[in-house]
């Protein structure tokens, strides 16, 4: 699109869950007063719900992909194929990877869940030439063909650090995946949980069930902290080395530094402070969805499930503040359905207090799963 002067511009930095939902509305209704920019690295999103299942052998990686193009080209939208690597809130600009810098009348934030580098270096010396992070989720979706190529040749012990829900379903596909016909026999897959239980933030109905799912699958559970990783191993705080030939770093999403020296409000923990209308709670031009934001009104916790709810929420409160319309209250669910995939088509689903499992809760995550990516990729 070429920008055309006189009109508002609003950016998208990011193309997580609820940007994907945006996209999809404006393809359909783009106001004619409204230039559009989107700064994503990658042309495609690769919908973590299905990486398990992709890692399990369940899905090819490009049924598991949203093309982006696809929408941009319905929008008329300007793209810029990189990442965002500051902001400035009060001068109303981003800079670009490149150096470039994209000015903005309207900005909305929905980078998704990032894995800090550094800060994860300074906990795990060694991890960033050793280990394999799984975010960006478009590059560990590249690099385990490599991973299973090698468990095909030669048996192998992957290590998987983190038990919440990607650490569990990442742990419990690789061990589907690798005792199945053509990779060699003798692979085995370990836990390494951080000190906790596995899924200890489920109810213990839950942590219950994925315990004896983790035992099916013959996977070893090592309540231990992983304090650095070196070239073949782990390093445990217990003093203990896991001999591994693949660590993959599976833990929690931090804030990306960027935000820091925005500008904009933060929370304690570094991620983009946002009101009930999404809106940043220092810049009121400025909106945030997903993992990068927190709602200081109303936590909740950070995973796929909050983040597509609040698309469209995002999208009325863009479309109203875009129009100086007044901006509409989002109250996200008090509970949410998790499903848990457990490596074969087996699953555990979580509903507030109660939880249930069986093949049959697989294949409704399956088409839950399938719908999602249908619904945007078409």
């Amino acid at each position: 699109m070429t920008e055309k002067s006189g009109l508002k511009h609003l950016v998208l930095l990011g193309a997580g869950h609820a940007h994907v939902h945006v996209l999809h509305s404006l393809a359909e209704s783009r106001p004619a007063d409204l230039n559009l920019t989107v700064i994503a690295p990658y042309p495609r999103q690769l919908y973590s719900g299905m990486v398990p299942g992709f890692v399990a052998g369940h899905y090819t990686l490009d049924q598991c992909v949203i093309p982006l193009d696809g929408l941009l080209a319905r929008c008329g939208a300007r793209y810029f194929p990189t990442r965002g690597v500051a902001i400035d809130a009060d001068a109303r600009t981003v800079t670009l990877a490149s150096g470039e810098t994209v000015a903005w009348d309207w900005l909305s934030v929905n980078t998704g869940p990032v894995m800090d580098r550094e800060k994860i270096e300074a906990l795990m010396p060694g991890a960033r030439e050793h280990a394999l992070f799984v975010r960006p989720i478009e590059g560990f979706g590249q690099l385990w063909p490599q991973v299973a190529a090698m468990a095909k040749a030669r048996p192998i012990h992957l290590a998987v650090v983190g038990a919440g829900a990607a650490g569990l379903e990442l742990a419990m596909a690789a061990a589907h995946a690798l005792g199945g016909a053509g990779f060699a026999a003798g692979s085995r897959v370990t836990l390494v949980t951080g000190g906790t239980v596995p899924a200890a933030n489920y109810p213990p109905a839950v942590q219950r069930r994925v315990i004896k799912a983790l035992r099916r699958l013959a996977i070893t559970v090592v309540p231990d902290a992983c304090a650095g990783v070196g070239p073949g191993e782990i390093m445990l705080a217990s003093g203990a080395r896991l001999v591994c030939d693949a660590p993959v770093l599976a833990i929690g999403a931090q804030a990306p530094g960027w935000l820091a020296s925005s500008g904009l409000a933060l929370d304690d923990d570094g991620f983009l402070a946002v009101n009930a209308f999404q809106q940043s709670t220092s810049h009121p031009q400025v909106f945030g969805a997903g993992d990068v934001a927190s709602r200081v009104d109303a936590p909740h916790p950070r995973s796929g499930v909050y983040a597509v709810r609040a698309g469209p929420a995002l999208l009325a409160n863009l479309r109203a503040a875009i129009q100086a319309h007044p901006l509409t209250p989002y109250a996200p669910p008090r509970r949410t359905l998790n499903l848990l995939a457990c490596g074969s088509r087996y699953a555990i689903a979580a509903w507030g207090p109660m939880s249930f499992e069986g093949r049959w809760v697989w294949h409704w995550k399956d088409r839950i799963d399938r719908t999602f990516v249908a619904r945007y990729a078409t």
